[in-house]
């Protein structure tokens, strides 16, 4: 009798633990669908706010650019430590940050108030979002594609709900600026259901890891950069993205300053573009069970290679349109499989691949910058060809076997 009740015991306890996981592994994809909701309201508000505020494209190009460039600079630090100190605490004070950031964007009144809000919300959404992958990355190292899966997907989903939230809110009067408002309260109430978690750091033996020190964990970040495949996966991530955020941030302004539609029509881009990636990204679940994701890569990037100068040359907003919806649902988990890749080559350091992420983002955090300054000389339409590095690296970029 005593056996049976032991056994029911352990039975309620695995239980209790399943479903602790799987409630921490949906709050870590809720923060992830937060911050692509924010991502894909800013994107497709980006018209409105250059009218309301009288911004420049070399302005846009600065708040594009600047928050980047401070993110990288302070998130490194927080990376480190998520690995080497109190996790749980970057986390849940980046949260609050992140919060925050919200108020001052909403009651913004010009470029300088909107560029400091947005210099605010960079290293946040860095402590409270990135470290959040790097623990859903450690909750399951054998699993880290199909969670990476799933972490892209949750952000595909927000990017869906951003658009069409902001449209609402056109709708109702409300504006850019009400929406900021209620992504204040939505961030409020997920700092306070990830309160409840421990977030503990990779490490099992938490005095010997607190030991290690911040400036150790730098020394052995910056060592994982003389490794050819760190270097290989964080330069790839840089470029893939090009053709992912790097086209999301300018496709609203290419089709009301090229394409000549209204501020209101060219949301309608951004809807089709994240609706396009949507099912690509479900899709890509079960695929990844069945396909090695390095070769589904290469062959993706050739795709996008032929469909981008399709997109740019062919007449009319229809045309356009369907193009830019093969293109979205083309492109679909080449972040989840750069990323998990970047985690594999860096076992037990998943704070230090956020850190590296950062460091090698200060040079595409000037992409939207110098994006705007040849966008300003030589016209939008001509400056989106650029983007085109992006498949190509992918192609001749991706190894056929890994390592």
């Amino acid at each position: 009798m005593l056996h049976l009740k032991n056994e029911s015991l352990a039975l309620r306890l695995g239980r209790a633990g399943r479903k602790c996981a799987l409630s921490f592994s949906f709050t870590l994809l809720a923060i992830e669908f937060l911050d692509e909701f924010v991502f894909g309201v800013r994107e497709v508000s980006w018209p409105l706010v250059r009218n309301d505020l009288q911004l420049s494209y070399t302005e846009i190009g600065l708040l594009m650019s600047v928050p980047s460039i401070f993110g990288c600079v302070v998130e490194p630090v927080l990376g480190i430590l998520g690995d080497v100190w109190k996790r749980r605490a970057i986390i849940l004070g980046g949260g609050i940050f992140f919060t925050l950031a919200f108020l001052l964007i909403a009651v913004s009144n010009g470029f300088t108030l909107l560029l400091l809000a947005f210099m605010l919300f960079s290293p946040a959404s860095g402590a409270f979002v990135n470290l959040s992958q790097a623990a859903l990355m450690d909750a399951a190292p054998a699993r880290r594609e199909q969670n990476m899966a799933r972490w892209e997907l949750a952000g595909s989903l927000g990017n869906v709900v951003g658009p069409l939230a902001l449209g609402l809110a056109l709708m109702v009067g409300a504006g850019w600026r009400g929406v900021h408002v209620i992504l204040f309260a939505l961030s409020l109430m997920l700092v306070a259901a990830a309160w409840r978690f421990p977030f503990v750091t990779p490490s099992a033996d938490m005095e010997q890891h607190a030991r290690i020190g911040l400036w150790k964990g730098v020394r052995q970040a910056l060592r994982a950069l003389k490794r050819r495949e760190v270097l290989r996966w964080l330069i790839l991530l840089e470029l893939a993205d090009l053709v992912m955020d790097g086209l999301h941030g300018y496709l609203a302004l290419y089709f009301v300053d090229v394409v000549g539609l209204s501020e209101a029509q060219a949301g309608l881009s951004l809807i089709v573009w994240t609706c396009a990636g949507l099912p690509g990204d479900i899709l890509l679940l079960p695929l990844l069970e069945r396909v090695r994701g390095l070769s589904y890569l290469r062959l993706s990037a050739l795709v996008i290679l032929l469909l981008f100068p399709a997109f740019l040359l062919v007449p009319g907003v229809t045309l356009k349109l369907v193009v830019l919806g093969l293109i979205g649902f083309s492109n679909a988990g080449w972040y989840s499989i750069l990323k998990a890749q970047l985690y594999a080559a860096m076992p037990g350091q998943s704070g230090a691949v956020m850190a590296l992420g950062n460091l090698s983002g200060l040079f595409t955090s000037l992409v939207p910058l110098g994006l705007g300054l040849f966008a300003e000389r030589f016209g939008l339409g001509a400056a989106m060809w650029l983007l085109l590095l992006g498949p190509i690296a992918l192609l001749f970029g991706v190894p056929r076997e890994s390592k």
